[in-house]
């Protein structure tokens, strides 16, 4: 059987989704398990590995399906720019104002310094990894639709999943990158040359693949438990975030008040990050080893020196005196000659070292919701009840209410809060900067090397040389 020497190792020189792509007469689910060799652009002959499946035995059985899907959530919470070792909350954190960078990596320290380049390692294996993951939707996608195996709820729930996950990668890369292409197909000689979408369209699509995984998951009993796996409620929970970012008012105001009458704040700022909180809409669970967040073991500074990552001045001075979220999400520790103390997100306090997984990586939670309603509120002119739900979040801060009374009081408050609730939450820091408008305002004063371009990353050189289609580059690279 023909397949590809895959160049995904690290998350370099993977050679765009082409080199992962199949054939529909000899596919080989990637999601299951990926060939990975080094060195590598060429195409070999070989036999199929055993530990690999073909794909039309694959959509015979729900069970291999769960298993495709459940690697797309590992691969999620391992590599690539949601979660893992570089993903967006350390590498936006530094790129914005929330952390310090300490640490020697080539690829890390171009994005605290914003002299990025459309050959940063880094910024390549976000995209290859990327549509790496939307390959495994899209082909899961394929085999749902041809099995005559599935029961129609199997296939409801399997397309939902494939459909929101989809549009959640794609979201991500058009939040980094702007347009770009949107793939809806396993066909690599279509994707090799296709071009990228205005940024208006790929919004759409995404908003259209989140609503028809709602329709499709509706009323089905999805999670069996740790709201680890993707439901109605996790769609509606990006679907409302879509719609806040597209400035869809109405349908943000109407879309996160579903969200919060089905879920609640904890009221304990301690319990808000364990794997049991209330207010989580979806998580990442954890491998058997590690058992925790990577979270926690980059960003909680155990020896000075040795800290890669620190809050910055600017966010702790953010903090209003008498901010509980201060002392429950931060920690601080000192040299041991007391010269120099380092304060550090402590959101995720469990140690990759615990014997037990107290915690998973959080990726929607009710107090965005509120956030977003807020906002959304505020910009239809229902000034107090965006108030209130500002106060909902600050209340359970141990914060008085707001003092905010016109729009533009109520729209920095809001911000504010934003950038305290959500510090070190997968970027949202620059992404609430980036969409409105104040990046330049805030990071040009304090980041040397700021450009008015820096607000979208390049489309990796690698890339554009194979395929052309892609051009132009992003201005300023």
């Amino acid at each position: 059987m023909k397949f590809i020497k895959s160049c995904f190792q690290n998350g370099k020189n993977f050679k765009g989704f082409a080199f992962l792509i199949f054939t529909n007469v000899n596919r080989i689910v990637p999601c299951l398990a990926v060939v990975v060799l080094v060195n590598c652009s060429d195409f070999v002959e070989v036999d199929a590995p055993k530990n690999i499946l073909i794909s039309e035995t694959v959509f015979d059985d729900s069970a291999t399906v769960e298993s495709a899907l459940a690697n797309i959530y590992h691969q999620i919470r391992e590599q690539g720019l949601v979660s893992g070792t570089f993903g967006m909350t350390t590498a936006l954190g530094i790129y914005s104002d929330e952390l310090d960078y300490f640490g020697f990596d080539t690829n890390q320290i171009p994005l605290f310094n914003h002299n990025v380049i459309a050959r940063n390692q880094r910024i390549t294996a976000w995209w290859n990894h990327a549509f790496y993951l939307i390959y495994c939707a899209n082909d899961i996608l394929t085999g749902v639709d041809g099995s005559d195996a599935l029961t129609i709820l199997e296939k409801k729930r399997f397309r939902g999943q494939a459909l929101f996950l989809r549009g959640y990668v794609h979201s991500l890369l058009a939040d980094l990158f702007g347009d770009i292409p949107y793939l809806t197909t396993t066909d690599y000689l279509e994707n090799n040359k296709v071009p990228r979408m205005p940024l208006k369209m790929v919004n759409e699509r995404i908003i259209y693949d989140l609503t028809t995984a709602i329709e499709l998951m509706e009323g089905l009993s999805i999670d069996s438990g740790g709201r680890v796996l993707p439901d109605e409620y996790v769609a509606k929970a990006l679907l409302a975030r879509r719609y806040l970012y597209t400035e869809q008012w109405d349908l943000a105001t109407v879309t996160a008040t579903e969200l919060i009458d089905n879920y609640g704040l904890e009221r304990n700022l301690e319990d808000t990050f364990l794997k049991e909180s209330q207010e989580t809409i979806w998580q990442l669970k954890s491998g058997v080893i590690p058992r925790n967040t990577q979270e926690a073991n980059q960003l909680v500074i155990q020896i000075i020196p040795g800290q890669k990552y620190a809050l910055t001045d600017n966010l702790l001075a953010a903090f209003e005196v008498g901010d509980n979220r201060f002392v429950h999400w931060t920690g601080s520790i000192s040299s041991s000659d007391n010269t120099l103390t380092l304060f550090f997100a402590n959101k995720y306090k469990a140690l990759l070292t615990e014997t037990q997984s107290l915690e998973y990586s959080i990726v929607f939670r009710c107090a965005e919701q509120y956030l977003i309603r807020a906002e959304a509120r505020a910009r239809l002119g229902d000034i107090h009840g965006a108030k209130e739900d500002i106060d909902f979040i600050r209340n359970r801060a141990g914060l008085a209410g707001t003092t905010a009374n016109s729009l533009t009081e109520v729209l920095d408050a809001i911000l504010q809060e934003r950038r305290i609730e959500l510090f070190a939450e997968h970027g949202q820091r620059w992404f609430d900067l980036k969409r409105t408008g104040n990046a330049g305002i805030v990071l040009g004063p304090i980041k040397p090397n700021w450009h008015t371009t820096d607000v979208l990353f390049p489309i990796p050189e690698t890339e554009l040389e194979l395929n052309p289609n892609l051009l132009p580059q992003n201005k300023g690279y």
